[in-house]
């Protein structure tokens, strides 16, 4: 649809929210990102059955993982959108960047 929304948001395609490993949650904020979310299927419309819930239970894990490592656990997240609701997943990536923004970067400069 074309729609604008924030220049420092990196989309990663997968064919299913379901084979979005714990490690693919993990390396980017090893690698500096302040956040990273998965937009996955509406609630009890995904193609594979359950790949979104299963992407949840990991979104879960890595939120109390990196939260006992002192990381606020909201620079994590799932969201769903369905392919049809672009206008919302551009809002999404919008109000993921305003929230993280807030929260200020994940690594200090010094």
């Amino acid at each position: 649809m074309r729609l604008p929304y924030p220049t420092n948001v990196r989309i990663v395609q997968v064919p299913c929210t379901g084979r979005v490993d714990v490690l693919h949650l993990l390396k980017p904020l090893k690698q500096g990102a302040d956040g990273v979310y998965v937009s996955g299927c509406l609630p009890g419309e995904c193609h594979y059955i359950s790949g979104n819930l299963k992407a949840a239970k990991r979104v879960a894990r890595v939120q109390k993982l990196i939260e006992a490592l002192g990381v606020e656990p909201e620079r994590v997240g799932i969201v769903y959108n369905s392919a049809s609701m672009g206008p919302q997943f551009a809002q999404c990536c919008r109000d993921i960047t305003e929230r993280l923004r807030a929260l200020g970067p994940i690594y200090s400069k010094d």
